[in-house]
């Protein structure tokens, strides 16, 4: 069987550090042409590398099946229904759109098209998430009433990216990631409170978010800021039977962008163990960390589109997290919670 044919568009960030080094580290894949308006960048670090001029021409290269959208957000759907109309599979970076609407075509368009859309959500495979998981199925913790999770940084001067100044600011950048993992392990919540804000001098949209998810006996608290020189709280985690904090971030981001390949026996590992506190008598263990690994999603991803499994994140999980994502800004636009 040949390989899946893979083009990409965009050779950013997220082209080259969560894209790119993946698709050539799964059997089975073979990144076949990149658009970017930059092809010195990508020959940087694949030299042979075929660079095309557009998305037009990338689409009409027959020995692809599968486009990644990797270009900026607001081209996202755009993009997207393009390749699946050209009778590609997609695969969407986060966020799916930058509105409901959007994603919701793009969806139909993979039905209309009888092509799979895919939506980047890596930190499922994060170390510490597979942590909270096994932690939460073995039952260790009791039913979760409080859940608090961080995507904090120390970035105090705008950058002057696109990427800053996109609408929605930081909760369209890094809210996709916590929204997903919410709803992965506790469904949809009833409503949501956002406080959205623009914390630093000269910045472009909103680079601060505060969000508390509703749920009947749970409350579920997401939050980001570029402003916390102290930012290393990932997850405080309360159950009713015991409590788990957990420190710094999953190691594979930093790795990639170093320049390293995703192999090794010693990739994914995350050194910085979360403590268990129970309840009962105070005593508090350290936990060691599942071994994160993106590279799971990838290998799932070509499993699904040659027919031998699920999609790894369909379009009714992402639409559900780009409705939590659209009441969220519809919140923080009238200061009130927005029912789901």
């Amino acid at each position: 069987m040949r390989d899946i044919g893979v083009g990409l568009i965009g050779y950013g960030l997220a082209g080259r550090a969560f894209h790119a080094p993946y698709v050539r580290a799964t059997t089975g894949m073979a990144l076949r042409a990149v658009v970017t308006r930059d092809p010195a960048k990508v020959h940087v670090d694949l030299p042979d590398m075929p660079v095309v001029p557009d998305v037009a021409a990338l689409l009409a290269e027959p020995e692809i099946d599968l486009i990644i959208v990797a270009s900026p957000d607001p081209l996202h759907a755009q993009h997207a229904i393009a390749a699946l109309e050209a009778g590609k599979h997609v695969l969407i970076d986060k966020p799916f759109a930058t509105s409901l609407a959007d994603a919701r075509r793009v969806a139909m368009a993979g039905e209309t098209a009888g092509k799979q859309v895919t939506i980047f959500q890596n930190r499922r495979w994060d170390a510490d998430f597979l942590t909270l998981r096994r932690l939460i199925a073995e039952g260790l913790l009791g039913e979760i009433v409080q859940f608090e999770s961080h995507f904090d940084r120390w970035r105090p001067t705008p950058t002057g990216l696109w990427k800053e100044a996109r609408e929605g600011g930081v909760w369209l950048d890094l809210g996709p990631h916590l929204v997903d993992q919410a709803v992965m392990l506790f469904g949809r919540p009833d409503g949501i409170n956002l406080d959205l804000a623009t914390l630093r001098e000269g910045a472009p949209s909103p680079d601060y978010f505060h969000a508390v998810l509703r749920y009947e006996q749970r409350r579920v608290i997401l939050h980001a800021t570029k402003l916390a020189a102290q930012h290393g709280l990932r997850f405080a985690v309360h159950g009713i039977r015991a409590s788990w904090i957990k420190h710094g971030s999953d190691p594979q981001e930093a790795a990639t962008l170093a320049g390293r390949a995703p192999e090794g026996e010693d990739w994914g590992v995350d050194p910085i163990e979360g403590a268990l506190t129970i309840g009962e008598d105070g005593a508090t263990i350290s936990v060691p960390n599942e071994r994160g690994d993106y590279r799971q999603f990838w290998r799932a991803l070509a499993a699904s589109i040659r027919g031998d499994g699920p999609n790894p994140v369909p379009p009714s999980e992402a639409t559900t997290v780009m409705e939590v994502l659209d009441a969220g800004l519809r919140s923080a636009a009238m200061r009130v919670e927005v029912a789901l």
